[in-house]
């Protein structure tokens, strides 16, 4: 994919979200919420402090991220649907 994220925006792709519940019931497209959790795809440099200094990003490519309901902007990158979003969007990093 050759697309880079300007400034604190993070690129983030969601997480596939479970069919089914725990005790087997098929939820149906219609019931499903988009998933709040994703994967870092790129970021960008970072943004500019009060100083000019550049302030780098403390999420990076790979990490799996949550995200509120709303957040971010739906884009097409390679045919794939993707988010856009300012870094500040992103609640948290999930740690394994």
């Amino acid at each position: 994919m050759k697309f880079r994220p300007l400034h604190d925006r993070v690129l983030v792709r969601r997480v596939q979200e479970e069919e089914k519940t725990k005790g087997g019931i098929i939820i149906p497209d219609t019931a499903k919420e988009k998933p709040q959790e994703g994967e870092v795809v790129a970021v960008g440099s970072g943004s500019r402090g009060d100083d000019n200094e550049l302030v780098p990003l403390d999420v990076k490519s790979g990490d799996r991220v949550l995200f509120g309901k709303w957040s971010g902007t739906e884009v097409s990158v390679d045919g794939e649907e993707l988010l856009i979003m300012k870094e500040s969007d992103i609640l948290g990093i999930v740690e394994a």
